[in-house]
């Protein structure tokens, strides 16, 4: 399964090739590799100061038990998690992979960060032969949409936009109404 490694590497070594060919400004300082199940409190905490919708700690706790193998963690020198992307393969589509969420540390913004995770990301799931990579994404989130729009392009794939939900598949009771939420499918990813 890809994002996992050797017992005997060291976990902090392994985004060390990606580093050589980092442009100025990039992240070079963290690991890409996948969470464990320590991890997950820190996931939690991230999601709570990004702009994601945060699940419960247990979720991530969970997803760090359970898709491990198809989401990855950016952790630098200290341990600390900078950004995390969360994904799984789709069960009833096994050639299309889910990314259910990208964070980045706001510490670690502007740095290609997200970009560098969905590489990485998509590196692995091309290697096991999946050819799409989906997610939903708000209509007010530009940053989302500039980032898939841009990892299309790098891959010439292309990327479909399509209404997937409407505010009506939201629980009325949010003390924030829930924007609808499009599709973005981007393939066959090479």
């Amino acid at each position: 399964m890809f994002g996992q490694q050797a017992p005997s590497e060291d976990r902090h070594s392994s985004d060390t090739e990606s580093n050589h060919s980092l442009k100025a400004g990039e992240a070079a300082d963290v690991a890409l590799e996948p969470p464990t199940l320590d991890d997950g409190r820190q996931l939690w905490a991230l999601a709570r100061i990004s702009d994601l919708d945060v699940n419960s700690p247990y979720a991530y706790v969970l997803w760090c038990r359970d898709f491990a193998a198809t989401s990855l963690v950016a952790r630098d020198s200290t341990g600390t998690i900078r950004g995390f992307v969360t994904g799984y393969v789709r069960p009833d589509a096994p050639d299309t992979y889910f990314l259910w969420q990208v964070a980045v540390d706001p510490a670690f913004r502007g740095r290609r960060l997200a970009r560098r995770m969905l590489d990485r990301i998509s590196s692995c799931i091309t290697e096991r032969g999946i050819r799409y990579l989906e997610a939903t994404v708000t209509p007010g989130n530009t940053a989302s949409r500039a980032l898939f729009a841009s990892f299309a392009r790098a891959r010439s794939a292309a990327l479909s936009w399509t209404p997937l939900f409407d505010r009506g598949h939201f629980p009325a009771e949010l003390p924030e109404q829930h924007e609808p939420e499009d599709l973005v499918r981007i393939g066959p990813l090479r």
